[in-house]
């Protein structure tokens, strides 16, 4: 893995110190909350490096089904025309079936009162 030495921005830096020192417990020395300044700030790097990480993959998966979508329109028509005929969806009966015997029951119980 290649690490690199670079320095954390100093937003991240000033947002890591608030944080620590909100979080101050009485008679803890200074040193004490710069080490938990730096936990923190290396915290809040990780956390920036992952979602940029998740970002670029988005953008990735984004990509693919634009060039997906766009090879699909520009096909001759074949592939498409197979495409929509292999998602055919049929309907369940059952709720036609229930609703017939409801009216037929709505009309008999009609009738015979």
């Amino acid at each position: 893995m290649n690490k690199t030495t670079h320095s954390p921005s100093p937003e991240t830096q000033a947002e890591a110190m608030q944080i620590a020192r909100a979080t101050q417990k009485p008679g803890q020395t200074k040193e004490q909350t710069k080490l938990i300044a730096q936990g923190i700030q290396k915290g809040i790097e990780l956390y920036k490096k992952q979602q940029k990480a998740k970002a670029r993959e988005r953008d990735k998966f984004r990509k693919k089904q634009l060039k997906e979508k766009t090879a699909l329109n520009t096909d001759s028509g074949t592939g498409s025309a197979d495409l929509h005929a292999q998602t055919v969806i049929r309907q369940s009966p059952t709720p036609w079936i229930l609703l017939l015997l409801s009216w037929a029951g709505f009309i008999g119980w009609h009738f015979i009162k």
